[in-house]
């Protein structure tokens, strides 16, 4: 049976990986919340431009893949074998959630769309609690 798609990834990476990755991610909502509602909208605005893993390793792919394709012309033919080991990869990271690159780039920190997902709906709700007790207090009825 093949793993759902949200959990491919993190089934397949070693658990203090996971872990740390989750303690990252709730010590950069702790750290954005401290600095009030302007550190919480920079790290969401962070987040649009963060890469996750699928985005990671399409372009590791991609990249190994035309090198292959280049170094086959202009090299040597058995180069041509970097793409289809690609291919294979790409192939078993889509039905499986795992490749050779995978354990690599999740010890580097690069998270799946969902684990920054969760840190961006931290931050939604830690600035609607500031916006809301600023409020409160610019009211009057906080003294």
């Amino acid at each position: 049976m093949l793993p759902s798609t949200s959990e491919r990834v993190p089934l397949h990476t070693a658990d203090h990986v996971n872990r740390r990755i989750r303690r990252h991610t709730w010590e950069a909502v702790e750290k954005a919340s401290l600095g009030g509602l302007p550190a919480v909208d920079q790290r969401l605005a962070e987040l649009e431009r963060e890469w996750d893993i699928e985005r990671t390793l399409e372009a590791n792919a991609a990249s190994v893949a035309l090198v292959g394709c280049v170094l086959g012309a202009f090299v040597d033919r058995r180069f041509y074998v970097m793409p289809a080991l690609v291919g294979a990869f790409l192939l078993q990271h889509a039905l499986q959630g795992w490749c050779p690159p995978l354990p690599l780039f999740r010890r580097m920190g690069v998270r799946t769309a969902a684990e920054i997902e969760d840190e961006r709906r931290a931050l939604r709700a830690v600035r609607a609690d500031l916006a809301t007790s600023r409020s409160v207090v610019g009211s009057g009825y906080v003294r």
